[in-house]
């Protein structure tokens, strides 16, 4: 980023406040309090000078309880516009009433001798500033009452009994009430003569009306206007006074739209403007836009990003967005109707604050706005003053805006608060979850092989008797439709359940018979490697398998997209395919993922395995992998070692696991595990001990119990679950599982419990219930129920259907509300 030309911002006075305070042990009092409240409030997060009530009425609240010193009772408005070209006019609900100390002549006589010294102390300058800041208001028309003005007063007093001496408090306290006083004075008496300048630089695209609007500030043609073609063809300086108040505004020649012939030239007119203010910076930047123009299709984000680039982020803690043609008729909405105003302003405002957001890379800032209007016939009041047509004189709200933000920026330079604020990506180091990385350790990870048989579904099996029983059946009568509904319907009851029966046996004999197989063909295949001459002889390639394709989303293109995820297996080791998308950015390339999966054996009784998931889009690139690799001993323990690696942004999660897995007791296994995860230069190491005793072929006990510790922190956990399958496991996969878990992390346990059940509600229809509670009351209930009659589907679809057309006429019914 270029290196910035503003040495000192003077947007935001708390953004800078906390990080060069120095506390003294002889602090006390109020200092000592405003000290902890930044610290705990975060008072120095960018926030905007005309910002919501939100940040103000916290404020306000503090210093009516904090600063009662100063005699005021400033009390923040119940409803306050969120729209920041108002917020600034709005009156709060009660006022001062008698706002100020009497301040006796003795005390504004000694005032006067402390500013006229020889040499005046930093505090003697900023209640200098205070005397001119109250002239400026009294000939600008503004009270204390406004909202902006009682922001930054409060501003002005917090930052200097940050930067005061404890022996100076008292002063401090009244240096408000003493300002206000002489400043009233002097106005009255037009003794000395007031001064106060302000530079302002004005930037935007061509033709939005920069030189305009300077030509109504000063109430005359000081610069060339022009309405089809580029007006200002060079950079100058246009000087005035409008109420007592020194005014230069840099006036610049305007940007082309954004475009890639258009940015070398918008290029160099932002340089030679860097050029030109870099010996004597301007303290106010407006950036002009037109309200008119600003759309859904606002593509001025490369123009942002280049003036980001060529004067550095800095430049928009000093800018205020000026929207110019604010009488323009406002367009109609989607419904036909024409829009609020205040609602299209706000419209416009969040439109070009999300493209300086993205131009700065954060989101911290938020910009004031102002509406100007510079056409002839613009209304206007009896003052003979232009306003908009929401009442708001907008030159008195301009220059209102240049003043406060000018007062802030001497402040900020006199008490000399370092701008240690960088806008951008924030660079703090992200440290992740604890209780995550211990459910993860916690969790079984599958070790998969490549005959594809499970010890525990195999025991289960290879157990069971009835492997004849299928065979013993005697056969059986299958009837068609029409002899079934003949039936009475205790026999087609009895029916039904024989061929569920008989369902039941072939599924269980088929399976037996598949593991059989499978076994078989593993020790055949080591009979034929131990017993071959040459070991090296190639085997014939496995013939291709086209998997199926995947469901794809149901769309209005005229063609389907399923064929680009087609895949063909021509290799029994590898399995490569695409990675769905449905919310994919390209419709000419449907998927912008790959998944990549192998399992081999490296031994005898050595299997490893890789799965894998890359992602690429046009602005992130993620990457996921499991690598694993296991011995198995048929008689004996297994051991596994695995590397887990994630992205997370522009780092990466590397996990390094390893279990050891007991088998001593036939209807027993232990598990132990250790891991070392390292993220951002930072180490987190855990433990778990794990136990399963089966109990039958029908219920299963898990134990665990682990601890995860690093980076200063440390959680435990574990839980203790209850499995009962049903009857037909696992042909049938009917199951009922209870779960309770503890977690302890940073001095807090919470307790919970978690129910799933799996079971078929008939022959036709299955239901699926999942259900969890802890100990900090939240909880979750969730039914799926799935059915094959062609009935229950239909009802089911109706529901969705009116549930979503009883939504829509909600959401109309809020909009039509809104707009009116």
């Amino acid at each position: 980023m270029t290196e910035s030309v503003y040495p000192r911002p003077s947007r935001f006075v708390l953004c800078f406040l906390v990080f060069d305070v120095q506390i003294s042990n002889r602090m006390k009092g109020v200092r000592d309090w405003v000290f902890s409240q930044i610290l705990s409030k975060s008072l120095a997060s960018p926030s905007s000078l005309s910002g919501g009530n939100s940040f103000y009425a916290e404020e306000h609240r503090i210093q009516n309880e904090n600063f009662n010193e100063q005699g005021s009772d400033h009390s923040a408005s119940s409803a306050i516009p969120s729209d920041s070209s108002n917020s600034s006019n709005v009156d709060q609900s009660n006022h001062h009433g008698s706002s100020l100390q009497l301040v006796s002549d003795t005390e504004v006589d000694h005032y006067q001798d402390n500013t006229n010294g020889r040499q005046k102390d930093t505090l003697a300058k900023v209640e200098d500033l205070q005397v001119k800041f109250f002239r400026l208001l009294q000939r600008l028309g503004q009270t204390q009452d406004n909202l902006l003005v009682a922001k930054v007063l409060y501003r002005m007093h917090l930052a200097t009994l940050i930067r005061t001496k404890e022996s100076d408090l008292k002063r401090v306290n009244h240096s408000s009430s003493r300002a206000q006083a002489v400043a009233s004075e002097q106005e009255a008496i037009g003794v000395p003569q007031l001064d106060f300048s302000c530079r302002i630089l004005v930037l935007g695209k061509t033709g939005v009306g920069k030189s305009a609007t300077i030509n109504s500030i000063f109430g005359q043609a000081k610069t060339t206007t022009g309405a089809f073609q580029p007006a200002t063809n060079y950079i100058q300086e246009v000087v005035g006074n409008v109420n007592g108040i020194n005014i230069t505004f840099i006036d610049t020649p305007g940007f082309l739209p954004s475009s890639t012939n258009n940015m070398k030239r918008n290029k160099r007119i932002m340089l030679s403007i860097k050029r030109f203010i870099r010996k004597s910076p301007p303290d106010i930047v407006l950036y002009f836009e037109r309200l008119d123009f600003i759309n859904a299709g606002y593509v001025d984000f490369p123009l942002l990003k280049l003036v980001t680039e060529v004067f550095g982020s800095a430049i928009w803690f000093n800018t205020i967005i000026v929207m110019t043609h604010s009488s323009s008729a406002i367009p109609e909405g989607p419904d036909g109707y024409t829009i609020n105003y205040e609602s299209y302003i706000s419209h416009c405002t969040n439109i070009i604050q999300q493209h300086i957001h993205q131009a700065v890379f954060d989101s911290r800032l938020e910009n004031p706005v102002l509406l100007v209007e510079n056409h002839s016939q613009c209304p206007k009041n009896i003052m003979g003053e232009k306003i908009l047509p929401n009442g708001l004189v907008w030159r008195s709200q301009l220059l209102f805006f240049c003043v406060c933000t000018k007062v802030l920026g001497d402040v900020n330079f006199l008490l000399k608060f370092q701008n240690s604020v960088d806008l951008g990506p924030t660079s703090s180091t992200r440290i992740p979850s604890m209780p995550h990385l211990l459910s993860s350790l916690l969790r079984h990870h599958p070790i998969s092989n490549l005959s594809g048989i499970d010890d525990e579904i195999e025991e289960i099996l290879l157990s069971d008797n009835e492997e004849d029983e299928y065979d013993q059946l005697p056969p059986i009568r299958v009837l068609t439709k029409s002899q079934f509904e003949m039936l009475s319907e205790p026999l087609q009851k009895d029916y039904l359940d024989e061929m569920d029966y008989r369902e039941t046996l072939f599924l269980k004999k088929h399976l037996k018979e598949d593991y059989r197989k499978r076994k078989e063909n593993l020790l055949l295949t080591e009979q034929k490697f131990l017993n071959s001459d040459n070991p090296d002889d190639q085997q014939p390639p496995p013939e291709p398998v086209l998997l199926p394709d995947m469901a794809v989303p149901a769309s209005f293109d005229s063609d389907c997209h399923s064929h680009r995820y087609r895949c063909v297996v021509s290799d029994d080791q590898w399995l490569l395919r695409p990675v769905l998308d449905p919310q994919g950015w390209d419709h000419d390339v449907g998927f912008d993922g790959i998944n990549l999966e192998t399992t081999t054996e490296i031994k005898k009784n050595v299997n490893a395995s890789v799965v894998g998931q890359m992602n690429k889009n046009k602005q992130d690139f993620s990457i996921q992998s499991e690598c694993a690799a296991a011995y198995v001993d048929p008689r004996g323990p297994t051991y596994s070692m695995g590397v887990d690696v994630q992205s997370t942004g522009k780092d990466f999660i590397c996990t390094v696991r390893s279990n050891t897995k007991l088998k001593n007791i036939k209807h027993n296994i232990a598990d132990c595990g250790v891991s070392l995860t390292s993220f951002a230069k930072k180490y987190y190491v855990g433990a778990k001990l794990e136990d399963t005793v089966f109990v039958g072929k029908r219920l299963k006990f898990v134990l665990n119990a682990g601890r995860m510790e690093g980076a200063g922190q440390m959680a435990y956990g574990g839980s203790f679950e209850a499995n009962l399958r049903g009857e037909d496991y696992p042909v049938r996969n009917d199951n009922v599982s209870l779960t309770m878990t503890v977690l302890s992390f940073n001095k807090e346990m919470v307790l919970s419990g978690n129910l799933q059940s799996e079971f078929r509600l008939s022959r036709s229809s299955r239901a699926s219930v999942s259900a969890n509670l802890n100990s900090r009351k939240m909880g979750q209930l969730c039914i799926k129920i799935s059915s094959s009659e062609h009935l229950q589907i239909a009802s089911v679809a109706i529901f969705s259907i009116l549930k979503f057309l009883s939504r829509r006429k909600a959401t109309r019914n809020v909009v039509k509300e809104v707009m009116d």
